[in-house]
C-alpha cells in the first residue's frame, strides 16, 4: 500500500488527504496544533477549515512531523507558499531517501523568485526526479463533497508523475500527467494574481466582457512569461493553464476572487485581510511574480496593475483605466 504524508490541516490539504485515502492511500495528516490532530482522530472531521466533511476513517492525524513523514512514499506539502522555506528546513531532516515530494502550493516566493519546486529541491538537497506538482482547478469545497474534477500530476521523470497518478486517481478526482513543471507551476501561480483582477472588476460591477478580457489577456502574459522560462505553450491551454484560471476567476470559492472583489467594492486592504479567514495566495505573490517577469524582460500589465492595486493603494477605477489607456497593439501572445 502507498503510504503517503499530508503536511498541513488547511482545506485543500485536509481535502487531498481524503482523495488518497478514497483512492487507497494509507495517508497521515499532519498539523501544527496537537488538539486538531486529537479532534480530527476523534471526530474525523477538520472543524476549523471542513466542518460538514466526514473523514474517511483510515485517516490518521499527528502533530509529530517525525512520526508523519516515516516511511513514506510521498510527502504531500500544502502550507502557504511564502512559509515553505522555513517549513521544509525543519522536515528535511525527517525525509527519506525513497520519498517523494509532492507540491499542492501555488505561488512564487518573495525575493527570491523561485518556484515551489524549485524551493523544494533547494532546501530539501533533492532532485527533480523526486519533486512533483499538482494543478489544476481545483477548489477544494467542491472536491470535499466529491464533485468530478481533474488536476496535472507534473514531474520530470514521468514514471514518478505516473505513480503519484495512480496514487491519487478516485472515481471523481481524474489526474493527468505531464512532464512539464515549469508550465504549471506558472499557470498555478498567476491565475491567482488574474483572480485577484477579476474579482476587483465583479466588484466594481462590471461585466463579462470585462471579466472575458482579463481571463484571456492574463493568459497570454502568463504564456509569455512561460515561454521565457522555457515551459511548453500547450501547458497553458490545459487543466493547469486556462482550466485553473477559468475556476479561480469564475467561482465565489476562489480566495483570490473573493479576496479581489472585496477590494474592487471599496474595501482597504487591512480590511479585505481582515475578512479573509484563508490565505489568498495572489496577495503575495503578485509581486514576485511581476518581479519574476521584470527579472526575465516580460511585459504583463495586469498583474502590474494588482499589485499597484494591492500593494500601493491606488485605486481600482484610476488602474482599469490605466489599463484600458494603454497603446492598442495586434493581438499575440
Amino acid at each position: 500500500m502507498t503510504r503517503c504524508a499530508v503536511m498541513g490541516t488547511g482545506s485543500w490539504g485536509t481535502v487531498f488527504a481524503m482523495i488518497l485515502a478514497d483512492a487507497g492511500c494509507e495517508v497521515t495528516l499532519w498539523g501544527r496544533r496537537q488538539e486538531l490532530a486529537d479532534a480530527i482522530n476523534r471526530d474525523h472531521v477538520n472543524r476549523d477549515y471542513l466542518p460538514g466533511l466526514v473523514l474517511p476513517a483510515g485517516i490518521r492525524a499527528t502533530a509529530d512531523a517525525a512520526e508523519a513523514l516515516a516511511g513514506a512514499d510521498f510527502a504531500v506539502l500544502s502550507v502557504p507558499s511564502q512559509t515553505l522555506r522555513d517549513n521544509l528546513a525543519l522536515w528535511a531532516p525527517l525525509i527519506e531517501p525513497q520519498t517523494a515530494l509532492v507540491s499542492l502550493m501555488k505561488g512564487v516566493e518573495l525575493g527570491t523568485v523561485k518556484r515551489m519546486s524549485e524551493v523544494i529541491a533547494e532546501v530539501a538537497g533533492v532532485g527533480p526526479e523526486r519533486v512533483v506538482v499538482v494543478s489544476g482547478p481545483n477548489l477544494a469545497g467542491e472536491i470535499a463533497n466529491r464533485q468530478p474534477a481533474a488536476t496535472v500530476v507534473a514531474c520530470a521523470d514521468e514514471a514518478v508523475a505516473k505513480r503519484f497518478q495512480k496514487a491519487c486517481h478516485t472515481p471523481y478526482f481524474r489526474p493527468y500527467t505531464n512532464t512539464d513543471v515549469v508550465g504549471c507551476e506558472l499557470g498555478g501561480a498567476v491565475k491567482n494574481v488574474i483572480g485577484l483582477a477579476v474579482g476587483m472588476a465583479n466588484g466594481m460591477g462590471l461585466g463579462d466582457n470585462t471579466k472575458a478580457t482579463l481571463i484571456t489577456r492574463g493568459l497570454a502574459e502568463t504564456t509569455r512569461l512561460g515561454l521565457v522560462l522555457g515551459a511548453d505553450p500547450h501547458t497553458f491551454a490545459g487543466l493547469a493553464g486556462m482550466g485553473d484560471l477559468v475556476a479561480t476567476c469564475s467561482s465565489p470559492l476562489s480566495r483570490n476572487n473573493t479576496f479581489g472583489t472585496n477590494l474592487g467594492r471599496g474595501m482597504t486592504l487591512a480590511e479585505t485581510i481582515a475578512a479573509t479567514s484563508q490565505t489568498a495566495e495572489g496577495v503575495k505573490s503578485c509581486e514576485s511574480v511581476l518581479d519574476l517577469a521584470r527579472r526575465n524582460g516580460v511585459d504583463m500589465p495586469i498583474v502590474e496593475a494588482v499589485v499597484d492595486v494591492v500593494h500601493k493603494g491606488r485605486p481600482t477605477q484610476e488602474v482599469l483605466e490605466g489599463l484600458m489607456a494603454r497603446s492598442a497593439k495586434p493581438e499575440r501572445r
